[in-house]
């Protein structure tokens, strides 16, 4: 199944109070590697921006006065869409302003009912319980690069996101993370575990991945503070 890491930009908090949504953006997983094929569109709202909000997103009145409204794309998105796992961060702030942008064109479509729903941040809480679990804060426990964004943005925060899944599923930061637990001793499974007589399996690996394996030493070597060379 395609993944894909969705985020919005909005005019406001809630989409029951009127509020629209001003950028989407979208990232492809096929096979946990990034695609490029991505998805990304700025809207007008048909309604001004909640000055508040300004400061987190950057995006202005002025800006937004010459971009598509939803219906110009909405073919577009759903086509892109459906089908797919869709995984936000919060989903149900970003699920429900695609599904008022829906529900204000008269469309029956429902964003749950096209796609799998995943929310990163109740996986996020399970896996590290009492803990800050913002994409700001994830992003920090797992060693991702936020120094170039200055302001909020759709499809800026779903590659950040879509970075943070794939570790956070992974398991490949998690072995060193602080906030890990670490136990002394083998596990139970390791004393049950007859080594005498396991098999040792060979894997010959292109260019290609022998590149992609040396950059996730040199990232697991940077976050666990040690030289790795397997």
């Amino acid at each position: 199944m395609r993944q894909l890491i969705l985020d919005t930009e909005t005019t406001g908090l809630s989409a029951a109070s009127g509020h629209r949504v001003i950028e989407i953006g979208v990232v492809e997983i096929v096979d946990r590697r990034l695609t490029g094929n991505d998805f990304q569109s700025y809207l007008n709202p048909e309604r001004k921006i909640d000055p508040a909000t300004i400061p987190i997103h950057g995006i202005t009145d002025e800006f937004i006065a010459d971009k598509p409204l939803f219906k110009d794309l909405v073919g577009d998105f759903l086509d892109y869409v459906n089908g797919a796992e869709v995984i936000m961060h919060n989903a149900p702030f970003d699920t429900s302003f695609i599904n008022n942008e829906l529900a204000l064109l008269g469309l029956d479509d429902r964003l749950e009912e096209l796609c799998e729903i995943t929310d990163t941040l109740i996986f996020a809480r399970k896996k590290h319980p009492g803990q800050r679990n913002s994409l700001d804060a994830l992003c920090s426990r797992y060693n991702i690069d936020t120094t170039n964004r200055e302001v909020h943005g759709a499809l800026i925060d779903a590659k950040l996101l879509a970075n943070v899944y794939l570790l956070m599923t992974g398991g490949q930061v998690g072995f060193f993370n602080q906030d890990q637990t670490t136990t002394n001793g083998p596990s139970d499974d390791n004393q049950n575990f007859d080594f005498k007589n396991r098999k040792i399996i060979q894997i010959d690996l292109n260019e290609d991945e022998v590149k992609n394996h040396q950059r996730y030493l040199e990232k697991l070597s940077k976050v666990s503070k040690k030289d790795l060379k397997w």
